[in-house]
């Protein structure tokens, strides 16, 4: 298996990028990687000759986390994203993962890679911790403007991620709203929930943003605008909760002593929803594997990102969306 790690991309590119390549090959990553990118500047960090597993892929520019993203894949063609994109599209490389402009990898995706035959719109997902584990949700930021006919194949999509990425054999699919009663919501989440009663296996109807993380579904839908919205709110919120309390509990010696005998516990909390941890998740309906990780990726955030490439990758999640596409 061969993975190209777009070098580039993301605030902390090249270096935390190529430190990630590096941690996941020294955890025991068997997948080979190509670090695509400006090789100067990767053989500086690498410092000493290239490890066995990694090579490197020239490409001489970069898409910036600021720029439009179909205008700048057009024109720069020898981006690092661009090159990404081509390596598996012509079978040099079997997926690929950046933490760069999100919307520059679907652009190169779908421009340079397609998408898979009667897919409307490829959607983006993310992991997110439950009391009972994990849930996918998606669409967080692919299509700003979902139709329900769009939403109701992210269902479809998001109901084969959950069977073959998160191993739930009959996964629950329910439509995030502002109720549970079937007729709340939108015009948008009405007509989806109309498509989907009795065409989807495993459809429960709406949720609240609360019932996400109470567990009671395995796959969450949204359209990509509030999916986005969202997803971010989520992680400020959690981002906020412990930068306070790491500033408040040493305020007080009771507080420093509290501190110190919670401490495990807080570090096993964060853990569990550190989004670091999950790395990125597939551009789904995309014909090919294309992981986008999150633009503040670190090194260990870039493993994780390449582990779920090799997951995808060797899921034969492609393949598996492209067959439920065709019996819908």
């Amino acid at each position: 298996m061969k993975i190209a790690v777009d070098a580039m991309g993301g605030d902390h590119a090249p270096d935390e990028i190529v430190r990630g390549a590096l941690l996941y090959r020294a955890s025991g990553g068997e997948a080979d990687l190509v670090l695509v990118g400006r090789e100067q500047e990767l053989r500086r960090i690498i410092a000493s000759s290239v490890p066995p597993g990694i090579t490197i892929r020239n490409a001489t520019d970069v898409v910036a986390m600021d720029e439009h993203p179909a205008q700048a894949v057009r024109n720069k063609p020898d981006s690092s994203i661009s090159v990404c994109a081509r390596l598996c599209r012509d079978g040099r490389a079997d997926g690929w993962a950046s933490a760069g402009n999100s919307g520059g990898v679907m652009a190169a995706a779908l421009f340079i890679q397609g998408r898979i035959k009667g897919v409307e719109r490829p959607a983006l997902g993310s992991i997110v911790p439950t009391q009972e584990g994990f849930a996918y949700f998606l669409d967080v930021g692919a299509n700003v403007d979902s139709k329900p006919e769009y939403m109701a194949q992210f269902a479809a999509m998001g109901a084969v991620y959950a069977r073959e990425m998160l191993g739930r054999p009959e996964p629950r699919i329910a439509l995030l709203s502002n109720g549970e009663e079937e007729g709340k919501g939108d015009e948008r989440v009405r007509e989806t929930t109309r498509l989907l009663k009795g065409s989807l296996a495993g459809f429960i109807g709406n949720v609240e943003p609360k019932d996400i993380y109470g567990a009671r579904a395995d796959v969450v839908v949204a359209d990509g605008f509030v999916g986005n919205v969202a997803i971010k709110m989520a992680e400020a919120t959690a981002d906020f909760l412990f930068r306070t309390l790491r500033e408040e509990i040493p305020k007080t010696l009771s507080g420093m002593l509290g501190g110190l005998l919670i401490r495990p516990g807080v570090r096993q909390i964060r853990d569990r929803i550190d989004w670091r941890e999950f790395g990125g998740a597939p551009l789904l309906g995309i014909d090919g594997v294309a992981v986008v990780a999150h633009g503040r990726s670190d090194a260990r955030a870039m493993k994780n990102a390449i582990r779920v490439t090799r997951d995808a990758i060797e899921n034969q999640l492609v393949g598996k969306i492209r067959a439920e596409v065709g019996r819908a």
